[in-house]
């Protein structure tokens, strides 16, 4: 199968985007999950929690 430089760049701008959009969902999905509100709370607070200093 002999594949030209116009239809190389189609696939990778079509099949592409639809793969960055469908990473991008599953992070936002990931991030607002409800079970993990209280993991990023605690990375949240953790930097204040000790009290170090120089």
């Amino acid at each position: 199968m002999d594949f030209d430089h116009q239809s190389l760049v189609l696939f990778a701008k079509s099949w592409g985007l639809l793969y960055l959009m469908g990473f991008f969902l599953c992070v936002v999905l990931y991030a607002f999950w409800p079970s993990n509100r209280k993991r990023f709370d605690r990375a949240k607070n953790s930097i204040l929690d000790r009290d170090d200093r120089p």
